[in-house]
């Protein structure tokens, strides 16, 4: 048993075969390293400025968080920071508690998904339907848009205000003869993103259009807001302060969180396992790596941090094998830190405002919104649904919302695809068969189908008017079989029994028969030799009830 748990742990934590590959692709892990790096500085700091608590901690974030879940997390390629949706769910935390919780929050945060993964939760995210993990993304590249409205227009949202009302209000209220300048840039660096990559794909379009932008506004003294002073090197770590009530109040935001976390680091981590050949990762040992990182973040005075689908991408595409070129990202960005806050503190907010604008278009495939769309009819509505709820409400809330949805209707079809079928006998005809309805069950018998099966079977009557004296009812078609509709079982055949039609059941499945026992079939059949498994011998027993002279 020790042994066991030796074992458990000791999958959750760094070991050498982490680096078995970096002998032969440690020059590609390098330079994906930089190039995802490069990408990733000026995600970090607009990431940090749309949640609210500022782009030093996004900045931070992406060093400390990405440098911890490279070592400890579960995919080799995997790069972790701050993301688009974890800013949109911190957004209205910052607003609610202020900018003094994130610490404690963070922590916490981590904390949580560290005991998911050390719990085994780490398979869960398989559980989540497509359209529910489509329609999140589009809800969240949505919200993510609108909340860059205010910073396009060069103003602020206006206090307490949910995103999409803030945004309408912010652009029907727009002062022009000012606004003009921070859209002006906001469009210039859309248009270097768009246009950068046709001229070659090597170029990191977002650093070089925030870098040009930069430039331009410097050189002609635009008047458009900065980012600001950043610090010019890493701040002392410090555990946050927590008192019960503190606690309390910020235990249902860090829940919320760490849901997030775990979801989209996992389905990131996925999507990096496909993309890439160095194999499957780990669930578990990721959400053990990405709450370690939260946990540090939040102790170095970052942002809660998740798996970035866009950055492990570009990660992958560029070559990356092994945590070597995460690694090496987050010490790029370190070097930053020491060595470039100055001329990145003068970066337009409307810049970053562009790149997450131009960031949000490209998180919605259009193809993958017309395939779920020309699905089944359900699939749709969760997705469309999905989408709304994030938007208009809560991503934690559209998720959870999406799949009780997404269950509802995957019910709901299983339900219609049960089925009672009336059998003939095989076999030539005998004296006394139309008084033996062979009846087989399709599909589930569960609490979404377990009445209207009853009912069938309860109402079911010979087609020549024969008063039926035994049914049969064939359950070895049975997929699923839960503890109603073992009940609903039980209690039709003690009615049948007590009408005096014998009930024979034949073919039930070795895992079902346990529950049946228990929800007390046995007791309601006539006999405990009426559960069979041959349909030969079902039959040759029903005939000796309505004909005992020939079936002695």
């Amino acid at each position: 048993m020790i042994a066991r748990a030796t074992g458990a742990v000791s999958r959750l934590l760094p070991h050498r075969a982490d680096y078995a590959e970096l002998p032969r692709s440690w020059r590609r892990d390098i330079l994906a390293g930089v190039t995802v790096g490069v990408v990733a500085l000026p995600l970090a700091l607009a990431f940090g400025i749309s949640s609210g608590v500022g782009a030093a901690a996004g900045l931070i974030t992406a060093v400390v968080a990405g440098l911890v879940a490279a070592v400890f997390g579960g995919s080799h390629v995997q790069v972790s920071g701050p993301t688009g949706a974890m800013a949109v769910v911190l957004a209205p935390i910052v607003a609610q508690h202020g900018i003094g919780s994130i610490a404690l929050v963070t922590v916490l945060a981590g904390l949580v998904v560290v005991a998911a993964g050390v719990t085994g939760l780490g398979r869960a995210v398989t559980f989540i339907p497509w359209p529910v993990i489509e329609g999140f993304t589009l809800g969240i590249a949505a919200i993510i848009f609108l909340q860059q409205v205010p910073a396009a227009f060069g103003t602020t949202a206006p206090a307490g205000a949910r995103t999409l009302p803030a945004a309408w209000a912010v652009a029907t209220h727009a002062d022009w003869p000012a606004a003009w300048r921070p859209l002006a840039v906001v469009g210039f660096v859309a248009l270097l993103m768009i246009a950068l990559p046709r001229l070659h794909r090597a170029i990191p379009e977002s650093l070089t259009a925030v870098v040009a932008a930069t430039v331009i506004v410097a050189a002609f003294g635009v008047p458009v807001a900065h980012i600001g002073a950043l610090p010019s090197h890493l701040p002392a770590p410090v555990m946050p302060h927590a008192d019960l009530g503190a606690l309390r109040t910020l235990v249902g935001a860090a829940l919320a969180i760490a849901a997030l976390a775990a979801i989209e680091s996992l389905l990131s981590a996925r999507v990096a396992a496909t993309m890439s050949p160095t194999g499957p990762y780990d669930p578990d040992r990721e959400l053990v790596g990405q709450g370690l990182a939260s946990v540090a973040s939040g102790v170095f005075g970052g942002m809660p941090a998740t798996g970035a689908i866009a950055r492990t991408a570009v990660n992958v595409r560029s070559g990356a094998r092994t945590r070597v070129s995460a690694i090496v990202h987050s010490l790029l960005l370190l070097g930053v830190v020491y060595l470039a806050t100055g001329p990145v503190s003068a970066i337009p907010l409307s810049a970053l405002a562009g790149v997450l604008m131009v960031t949000s278009f490209r998180m919605i495939s259009a193809g993958t919104v017309r395939k779920i769309l020309r699905s089944t009819r359900s699939d749709a509505v969760t997705f469309v649904l999905t989408a709304l709820v994030t938007v208009c409400f809560d991503l934690i809330e559209a998720v959870e919302i999406g799949i009780v949805f997404a269950a509802f209707f995957a019910l709901r079809t299983v339900a219609r695809r049960s089925s009672v079928v009336r059998e003939e006998l095989p076999g030539p005809p005998q004296p006394g068969d139309d008084r033996i309805a062979l009846l087989r069950l399709d599909g589930a018998m569960f609490f979404g189908a377990a009445e209207r099966i009853s009912k069938a079977i309860a109402d079911d009557h010979d087609p020549h008017g024969a008063e039926v004296s035994v049914v049969i009812i064939r359950m070895s078609q049975i997929g699923m079989l839960d503890a109603t509709g073992a009940h609903t079982l039980a209690e039709l055949a003690e009615e049948l029994e007590s009408r005096g039609i014998t009930v024979i059941i034949k073919g039930v499945q070795p895992e079902h028969l346990t529950l049946l026992a228990n929800m007390g079939i046995v007791e309601a059949l006539r006999h405990e030799n009426h559960l069979i498994d041959s349909l030969d011998e079902a039959i040759a027993h029903a005939r000796s009830h309505v004909n005992p002279a020939l079936h002695p």
